[in-house]
C-alpha cells in the first residue's frame, strides 16, 4: 500500500507572518515633566470646583452658592448706597456667610478626591511623575483657591460699590485697606475650611458619604460653642457679673468650632480695641487664636498627605 508523499506537506502549510503598521508611533515632543503635571491637576481642580468642564447639573449647586453670597454683597452694597454707612465690615463679612462656605466646602472636597478613590484612578496619577504628596498638595491649593474666590469675588462688589459712595481719595484709600483685611480673613477661612474638608473628604470614597461627614464635622461643633457661652452667661444672670473664671470660658469657647475660629482670628486682627465699659469678646488670647488655627491647618496637611502615603498601594 503506498502513500502520497505530497499529502503530509499540504496538511502542514509553512507558516509566515505579517507585520501591520497601523499607525503606532513613539512620543517625540516635550517632555514637559513633574512640574505641569502638578498645574495641570491644580488648575483642573479649580475649573471642577465651579463646575468648569462638567455636566450641566455639576454646574448647579456651586453656582447657587455663588449666587447665593453675590445676592447678599450686592444687598449689603445697596444698603450703603443709601444710607451712606456700611452694615459690616469685610472681615466680619466672611464670619456671617461661613455656613455657606461650609456647603461649598462639603460639596466640592468630595468631588475633588472622592471620586478618584472610588473610581480606582489614584495608580494611574501616582505612575507618572506627580508624586503622592503633589497630587494631595495640588488638590488642597484648587479647593483653597476655589473658597477664596468663592467669598472674594461678592467681596470685590462691595469694595467697588462702598468706594464709589466716597468722595476723597483718602477715604478711598482707606476703603481699600478695610478690602484687603477682609481679604485676609477669607484666606485664613479658605485655608482652614480647606485643609479640613479635604482630609474628611479623602477618607471616604462615596461623595454623599464624603459630604455629611464634613457637613457634620463643621456643625456638630457650633452647637458646643453656643453651650459653652450658654454655661458662661447663665452663671453671669446669677451672680450679676461673669467671674474671671466664666469670662476665661466664654473667651475660650470660640476654639472648639472652626467658623468661630477664624472668625475671631479676624477679630484679633482688625476689630478696634474693646471700650472699658464694654465686653471684651476675645480677651488677651487672640494669639491663641491665630495658633490654634494655624496649627489645625498644619495638622490637617500633615494628616492628608500620610493618608495618601497609605492610598492605593
Amino acid at each position: 500500500m503506498s502513500v502520497d508523499s505530497t499529502t503530509a506537506s499540504d496538511a502542514a502549510p509553512a507558516s509566515s507572518g505579517v507585520i501591520h503598521d497601523i499607525g503606532y508611533q513613539r512620543y517625540t515632543g516635550p517632555r514637559l515633566g513633574r512640574g505641569y503635571a502638578v498645574r495641570s491637576l491644580y488648575a483642573h481642580g479649580v475649573r471642577s470646583a465651579f463646575g468648569f468642564g462638567r455636566s450641566a447639573k455639576a454646574k448647579v449647586f456651586p453656582w447657587i452658592i455663588v449666587g447665593l453670597i453675590t445676592m447678599v454683597a450686592v444687598v449689603l452694597t445697596v444698603i450703603r448706597s443709601q444710607t451712606g454707612a456700611a452694615v459690616t465690615t469685610y472681615w466680619a463679612f466672611v464670619g456671617s456667610i461661613s455656613i455657606l462656605i461650609i456647603f461649598f466646602s462639603a460639596v466640592v472636597a468630595p468631588e475633588l478626591v472622592s471620586r478618584d478613590l472610588r473610581g480606582g484612578v489614584l495608580p494611574l496619577y501616582f505612575s507618572r511623575p506627580l508624586t503622592r504628596a503633589d497630587y494631595a498638595l495640588a488638590k488642597l491649593g484648587a479647593l483653597v483657591t476655589a473658597i477664596f474666590l468663592l467669598v472674594a469675588g461678592p467681596m470685590t462688589i462691595m469694595f467697588i460699590g462702598g468706594a464709589f459712595t466716597l468722595t476723597k481719595f483718602s477715604d478711598v484709600w482707606n476703603e481699600f485697606g478695610r478690602y484687603t483685611a477682609g481679604l485676609a480673613t477669607t484666606a485664613v477661612t479658605a485655608v482652614v475650611f480647606g485643609s479640613l474638608a479635604l482630609l474628611i473628604a479623602s477618607l471616604a470614597g462615596r461623595r454623599a458619604v464624603a459630604a455629611a461627614m464634613i457637613a457634620g464635622a463643621f456643625l456638630i461643633t457650633t452647637p458646643v460653642y453656643g453651650a459653652l457661652r450658654a454655661v458662661a452667661e447663665h452663671a453671669a444672670e446669677e451672680g450679676g457679673q461673669l467671674s474671671a473664671g466664666d469670662a476665661k470660658l466664654d473667651q475660650l469657647a470660640g476654639l472648639v468650632s472652626p467658623m468661630t475660629l477664624t472668625s475671631n482670628v479676624g477679630r484679633w486682627w482688625f476689630e478696634p480695641a474693646t471700650p472699658p465699659d464694654e465686653i471684651d469678646v476675645l480677651g488677651p488670647y487672640g494669639p491663641l487664636y491665630g495658633g490654634v488655627a494655624l496649627g489645625l491647618a498644619a495638622l490637617c496637611v500633615l494628616l492628608l498627605l500620610l493618608r495618601y502615603r497609605k492610598v492605593a498601594r
